[in-house]
């Protein structure tokens, strides 16, 4: 039997045709439309026209990518990450966006094999800032150090890399760290603080006479500049060395703490190595202070003022503790017996003179003579002139506060205290629109901070 040939009818094949034709037009419509769209930042309603677009041409996986790219441009990473893995030859850039889509979501890991892969395409020194923060929050500090290598051999002007490679080689290679710092500091200024402590650091830590003291020396000093994380692998690295070495223990607790952890078996480690130890001591001393745990704090500057009677400043810890158990007549004492022990330190005085503007005693005999010696110690010191003007304040002598505040003011305006502290002189003289306009800008100026939020409560209670 003969094969019959099917004859379409040219009707059919116009409407199939007319019908594709439909597909591709509005295929383009939507790609034109997901341009614009992204264009104007427009990122969710880009997604769906480059959805759109990819439903009508399947085969072109750059539309599939865009689509993965802008549903992670207007947040939404799951939809993200369902897009661009199925791509075949994902570009550098939606390898990129497929990382960066896996870190929002705190796939860290998959975020770093992503980035990986774009490096293999393409080893941008940008691909390699990503890698090395990512390592960073994994606390992959050994690879970290490499990706930043990387980094700066393909751009050296990024003055944070290098400031960072610095801080990581203090506990990974302590002698080769000190020549990135210094560069660092050499070309942007806001790093030299930091350096010259970690440069005064490293070379202390030289003097040291064991490996696990130099340790410590380098960890406290990255505490210091507020680099915990690392300052943990230095201690962890000094107890490596040296597991006997108690004030190890003890700061590697300190460390914990400033990192949210507990820190308390470290401590109490270091106290069963060394109870007679002043920094375990004072280290314990502010572990219980931030408990709230009043009665063990004391016990631990008690001990520490009887391992050392002549520093003042275990004495004025014990001020401190004793003012927080409620017992403020011991409180005075101790103050006033830090400032016989250093009776030419501005400190001491001025601790004094806060300790009684605080609890409103002893104002006019002890207080106001205290802010006055400080002063007279440290004429410059913006605490101390903060201090006295504050005594001004407590003792009524409101024109002589608004004085001094506002010659502080002039000369440091960014010291927030002194601010509030004009702020209540304002009000104590009925000035309150001199009064609102300094705690305005204390709370503008450090929202989120101390003296920010403290401002906002007196802004409540005053100006309600």
């Amino acid at each position: 039997m003969r094969n019959k040939k099917i004859i379409i009818p040219l009707t059919i094949i116009l409407l199939l045709l007319a019908a594709l034709l439909s597909i591709i037009i509005s295929g383009y419509t939507a790609i034109n439309r997901a341009e614009n769209q992204f264009a104007e930042k427009n990122y969710a309603d880009a997604a769906e026209s480059y959805q759109l677009a990819a439903q009508r041409f399947p085969w072109r996986e750059d539309l599939w990518e865009k689509t993965g790219i802008a549903f992670a441009s207007s947040s939404n990473f799951s939809q993200a990450i369902f897009y661009l893995e199925k791509l075949s030859a994902p570009s550098a850039e939606g390898l990129m966006w497929l990382s960066f889509s896996y870190q929002q979501l705190g796939n860290y890991p998959a975020a770093i094999q992503s980035i990986q892969q774009a490096i293999q395409i393409n080893d941008l020194s940008n691909f390699y800032k990503i890698l090395a923060l990512l390592y960073r929050h994994e606390k992959d500090w050994p690879s970290e150090r490499n990706a930043l290598e990387d980094q700066l051999l393909r751009d050296s002007s990024d003055v944070y890399a290098r400031y960072r490679l610095g801080l990581l080689l203090t506990v990974l290679e302590p002698e080769q760290a000190l020549s990135d710092l210094m560069l660092a500091s050499s070309l942007d200024p806001q790093f030299d603080p930091a350096v010259q402590t970690l440069r005064a650091a490293l070379n202390l830590s030289a003097t040291q006479p064991d490996a696990s003291s130099q340790m410590v020396t380098i960890g406290r000093a990255l505490g210091l500049v507020q680099e915990w994380d690392l300052s943990i692998v230095a201690f962890e690295n000094a107890i490596t060395l040296n597991a006997e070495n108690a004030e190890a223990w003890a700061w590697l607790g300190e460390a914990k703490q400033q990192t949210d952890l507990d820190g308390r078996v470290e401590l109490d480690q270091a106290a069963a190595l060394d109870h007679t130890s002043v920094v375990v001591r004072a280290l314990r001393g502010l572990y219980w202070n931030r408990q709230k745990k009043y009665p063990q704090m004391l016990a631990e500057y008690l001990l520490a003022a009887r391992y050392e009677p002549e520093n003042p400043a275990w004495q004025a810890e014990l001020g401190n503790a004793y003012t927080l158990n409620g017992d403020l007549a011991i409180a005075l004492t101790a103050y006033q017996h830090a400032t016989e022990l250093a009776p030419n330190d501005s400190t001491y005085w001025r601790l004094l003179a806060i300790f009684c503007n605080e609890n409103g005693v002893y104002l006019e005999n002890v207080g106001l003579p205290a802010a006055q010696k400080a002063v007279e110690f440290a004429p410059d010191d913006p605490l101390a002139l903060d201090t006295l003007g504050w005594s001004y304040l407590s003792t009524g002598r409101y024109a002589n506060a608004e004085k001094i505040l506002l010659d502080v003011i002039e000369r440091y305006p960014e010291l927030f205290s002194a601010h509030i502290h004009l702020a209540m002189t304002y009000l104590a003289q009925g000035n309150h629109p001199a009064a609102f306009n300094e705690l305005t800008y204390v709370r503008d100026a450090d929202s989120g901070g101390a003296s920010g939020l403290f401002a906002e409560q007196l802004l409540a209670k005053y100006f309600p």
